[in-house]
């Protein structure tokens, strides 16, 4: 195979496979065989540059895959955007396949022999957090997003997305070591596995969780995105929550979803009013732009028993080419602007994240894209007792987008333990409990309108993950990267001495 194809197709192909472990497929054997494959491809490369090329391809395939979803914004309005879309997925791929490129480039670079599967490692995980972090961070498709499910959910809590991304790469890559009988290659696996074996009994356990006597209830519109700001149209869909809302028994509060009126808060006093008549007087959390002296905010508003906003939080963390373009004046000479952009110039970002009151407690708000970034979810200092995701999945298609999104939420709750209520535009929308999964019966499920009514889970004590964040998993991997590397300029300089000593 790897003489019909060479190792470069094999590594493109070999991360199409493993993004199949991403949401909705969900695959388990994706990671490892993806994993064990590349793990293997590497060691048989004698070159940097070929080693770059390696990741470079190997990300490229699992990207390209996983991510697809990306050209669905393009085509709401295909006829001004839609020759954008190949070059989205192209450039956007290709981009994020550069940190994978780079890890096994520092690797091959840094190490040698069998040390370079340490040195990859530590490097992979590194590259994983700069994704994350530099320039705004994009996490989406991390390799803690690969085959999610309760055991993944119950280890988030204590170790954190880059812990469960970190435990995957000690399993897989060193395992096909064993081929050349090097058995220390079951050690960093083993150790893994061991911890996971140790920790695992003594979490605490889904059914362990307890509901609040609150009720809260979720309405989802189902407004497509190409309808949804149409003129003829998108006042039905205001209708459509409106008569949600109205149904009885009336909960403790009701929630839409994000930008869920089609116009802007400066001017929608008589709407909300009538909005909050019609919930006859209970409290509607609810997204909504607004204006304040010439800038744009996409906003979560919460409304009193006489629709007057009681709390307003504005979004932090804007989608870059989404929301607002980086240099605004330079790519508007060329008539590119934000998709979602309510001006030229697109939005502004919000003062801060503050925990907000509410009827059925405090909660801690967030807008769509701000649940993709665990490490903005600050819930020790001012702990809330829920977390409120509004978001607009029609953006994201009608298949993974929308799951993998979804995914991300349950991880967030687990992580920080606390009760997730998420509201889509088109789905899905779900209670999520403190352990990240779905409460039964709590969800409706994508491209469906409809209203469900959810008692609120209580949340946890502050997990371990919610004290300490990333930074003891960065110390890990820097360690992971710095033993193979510091022997393998030890060998290095050793080799070279024992060359000169001889002369």
């Amino acid at each position: 195979m790897l003489a019909r194809f060479g190792p470069l197709g094999v590594a493109l192909a070999l991360g199409a496979v493993m993004a199949q472990g991403l949401a909705p497929q969900n695959w388990v054997l994706a990671a490892p065989i993806g994993l064990i494959g590349i793990s293997f491809l590497f060691l048989r490369e004698t070159t940097h540059g070929r080693a770059w090329w390696l990741g470079w391809c190997f990300g490229a395939g699992y990207f390209a895959t996983g991510l697809s979803w990306i050209v669905e914004p393009f085509q709401i309005d295909a006829a001004t955007y839609g020759w954008m879309a190949p070059f989205a997925l192209v450039f956007l791929a290709g981009g994020l396949a550069l940190f994978w490129g780079g890890a096994f480039y520092v690797a091959q670079r840094v190490s040698r022999g069998n040390w370079r599967i340490l040195a990859l490692i530590g490097a992979w995980s590194l590259m994983e957090f700069l994704r994350a972090y530099a320039l705004t961070g994009f996490p989406w498709a991390a390799l803690g997003q690969l085959a999610v499910g309760d055991l993944t959910l119950r280890l988030l809590p204590w170790i954190g997305p880059h812990g469960v991304a970190l435990a995957k790469l000690l399993v897989c890559l060193p395992l096909p070591l064993l081929a050349q009988r090097k058995l220390w290659a079951l050690i960093p696996s083993g150790a893994a596995v061991a911890i996971v074996g140790t920790v695992l009994p003594s979490l605490p356990k889904p059914e362990d969780v307890t509901m609040t006597d609150h009720m809260v209830r979720l309405v989802q519109p189902n407004a497509p995105q190409d309808e949804k700001w149409d003129p003829e149209k998108r006042w039905d869909f205001v209708r459509r929550q409106v008569g949600y809302s109205a149904i009885a028994p009336q909960p403790d509060l009701i929630v839409w979803p994000e930008t869920a009126v089609p116009q802007l808060l400066n001017y929608a006093t008589d709407t909300l009013e009538v909005i909050s008549q019609s919930a006859h007087g209970t409290p509607i959390l609810m997204g909504i732009q607004r204006e304040e002296d010439g800038s744009y905010f996409n906003s979560a508003v919460l409304l009193d028993a006489d629709g007057e906003p009681q709390a307003t939080y504005d979004k932090v963390h804007l989608v870059p080419f989404g929301e607002y373009m980086p240099f605004p004046d330079l790519v508007a000479r060329f008539g590119i602007y934000g998709l979602a952009a309510r001006a030229n110039s697109g939005y502004s970002a919000g003062a801060g994240q503050p925990v907000l009151p509410s009827p059925v407690g405090r909660f801690l708000p967030l807008i769509c894209y701000e649940g993709v970034f665990p490490h903005e979810v600050p819930t020790v200092a001012d702990r809330p007792d829920f977390l409120a995701l509004l978001t607009n999945d029609a953006w994201f298609g009608t298949y993974s987008g929308p799951q993998q999104h979804l995914v991300q939420a349950q991880m967030r709750a687990a992580e920080q333990g606390l009760p997730m209520v998420r509201v889509a535009n088109t789905g899905v929308s779900a209670m999520i409990d403190p352990f990240g999964r779905i409460v039964p019966d709590a969800m409706i499920p994508l491209g469906q309108a409809g209203f469900v009514d959810a008692a609120l889970p209580s949340p946890l004590p502050a997990t371990l993950y919610a004290h300490t964040g990333d930074w003891p998993w960065f110390g890990i991997c820097v360690f992971f990267l710095g033993i193979p590397a510091f022997f393998g300029i030890y060998v290095t300089r050793r080799k070279q001495a024992v060359k000169v000593s001889s002369l």
